[in-house]
């Protein structure tokens, strides 16, 4: 506190001098420098350069985890070589305190930090393998970068300005959904750079234009057996699908990047969403129709992502706690209402018949009863996302999640007389939420209720926070669609009753195209697909 007797003057000088204080940690820049010329000895080299770190700054983070993955990961298992250097090159102390953490004895004297990171592909490490599609690769001939694999960051700095340059051979291409300036990725924070991979060697790209903005496909195959033609070619009446179900993608740019090149036996193949892009790490095989087709689901699933969680989540999602990551509880919107829409657009897109739509629905239905401890609600799966028991029941959030996203949009349809159902609810909120305004992490199904009706509370105590049986052939048969069950009560089939009411059918039809149309806002910019020209 300032007395009262201090000249006005001074006061000015304070303040003005504590203004600047602030400014100076608003404008904090991070500059980084990654070596991947090693590339035999699956070691990135990395230096960060720093004006000077605020004095309370003496703990350097490795991520923990990072968001969507829902595993441990320990990236300070791989670091090797902690050094901190003043302006001079003389060592300044630096003690490791934990598993991710390094504390830094001096750290207004500290100008530079040096480390090298093993890349978690080829590590001899076994307990908690980091899933291939989230970690690093370092190779002869291509490497694949989750920065969260190799930056670590001063603890107070998460939000700073990140500036990376990487040090690579000539001969690589890159792709990546980071902007690139005179040789440097740019990125507002650590959490936008952890946001976006970055896929390099030789690379086959193609560009496809969606609602104006355009969508980079890019793969590596060591053997050329797929390249991003084939896989443009497959994917390009998805990509348009989702254009159309959701009236305008909610972003300026993406990109989809696939690395075919073999990963360590037993480590899990799959894909990592992001908010401009998504990584995929995949066996190797021959393009065939069917593995296009297989191909352009998964990636269906991931590029729905861009509405849920990335830019429609709560604060917890918003501020990733990297060393202590805190599950958001609407785990079901997350990969839930992602799972169900993925499904959702193939079938309004006229890209799979009804009867194919309804079969998947019945198969969801009897793996969730079959293969899972139904006693879990969603609820409960979001909550114990990190502990080896919720890892157990993890997956059936794209069973159990799905097929609740899809009942909560017949309820919706119902409700409003078949205008509004689950994907109008999803883009207004998207609409008012977005990449860096969450909504409150307490106050999600308040919000829906408000927006909705107050009878939709109840569908969230029942089968989202509560685990009652679900009421397939109850809502089905609002659609007149029977639901078919064995002798044990599993789901078998559902089918579209030839008996069924005017009523039945309106909201059938209703159901079939989605409610009415999205909105469609303003396309993002003119874009042209490489492979056609238009």
């Amino acid at each position: 506190m300032m007395p009262s007797s201090t000249p006005l003057r001074v006061l000015f000088a304070v303040v003005f001098l504590l203004l600047l204080a602030a400014a100076s940690l608003r404008a904090q820049e991070l500059r980084y420098t990654v070596d991947v010329r090693a590339r035999g000895s699956h070691t990135i080299g990395v230096a960060l350069r720093v004006d000077s770190l605020p004095a309370g700054d003496t703990l350097f983070q490795f991520a923990a985890t990072a968001p969507g993955t829902y595993q441990t990961m320990d990236i300070g298992r791989f670091v090797q070589g902690f050094t901190a250097l003043d302006r001079r090159g003389r060592t300044v102390v630096s003690t490791r305190v934990s598993t991710n953490q390094w504390r830094i004895a001096e750290p207004r004297r500290v100008r530079e930090i040096r480390y090298r990171v093993h890349d978690s592909w080829h590590t001899p490490i076994e307990e908690f393998r980091v899933y291939p599609m989230a970690g690093t690769a370092l190779e002869r001939e291509h490497a694949l970068i989750n920065w969260q694999a190799v930056i670590g960051f001063p603890l107070t700095q998460q939000g700073s300005r990140y500036r990376v340059r990487v040090r690579r051979t000539d001969r690589w291409q890159v792709a990546t959904a980071l902007r690139e300036v005179d040789g440097v990725f740019e990125a507002e924070s650590y959490d936008a750079l952890v946001d976006s991979p970055v896929l390099m060697g030789r690379l086959t790209t193609r560009s496809i234009c969606v609602t104006g903005v355009p969508v980079q496909i890019a793969v590596y195959s060591p053997t050329m057996k797929m390249t991003a033609t084939q896989l443009g070619d497959a994917m390009r009446d998805m990509l348009q699908a989702a254009g159309r179900f959701l009236g305008a993608l909610p972003v300026d740019r993406y990109a989809f990047l696939f690395d075919f090149a073999p990963v360590a036996e037993g480590d899990a193949t799959g894909a990592w969403e992001h908010a401009y892009s998504s990584a995929y790490t995949l066996n190797e095989e021959p393009f065939t129709a069917e593995s296009g087709d297989r191909i352009t689901w998964m990636a269906a699933h991931e590029f729905f992502h861009i509405v849920t969680p990335l830019h429609l989540h709560s604060q917890i999602v918003e501020r990733f706690n990297y060393q202590h990551p805190v599950p958001s509880r609407h785990l079901w919107l997350y990969e839930g209402v992602t799972e169900w829409a993925a499904q959702k657009l193939r079938q309004e897109g006229g890209l799979e018949s009804t009867e194919d739509y309804l079969a998947e629905l019945a198969a969801k239905a009897q793996r969730d009863r079959q293969q899972y401890d139904t006693t879990y609600s969603l609820t409960d799966l979001a909550r114990t996302s990190y502990t080896a028991a919720g890892a157990r029941q993890y997956a059936n959030i794209y069973m159990r999640g799905a097929l609740v996203a899809g009942l909560l949009d017949i309820r919706l349809l119902e409700l409003s007389g078949g205008t509004r159902g689950l994907k109008s609810l999803v883009l207004d909120l998207s609409r008012d939420y977005g990449v860096t305004r969450p909504f409150p992490e307490d106050s999600l199904i308040d919000i829906v209720v408000a927006r909705t009706h107050p009878e939709i509370r109840d569908f969230f105590t029942r089968w989202v926070e509560g685990a009652q049986r679900l009421p397939l052939r109850e809502y089905y048969g609002k659609l007149g669609i029977t639901v078919e069950e064995n002798e044990r009560g599993i789901p078998t089939k559902l089918v579209p009753a030839t008996d069924a009411t005017p009523e039945q059918l309106k909201l059938r039809e209703a159901w079939l195209r989605g409610g009415d149309p999205p909105k469609v806002g303003p396309t993002a910019n003119r874009c042209v697909d490489t492979a056609t020209g238009r």
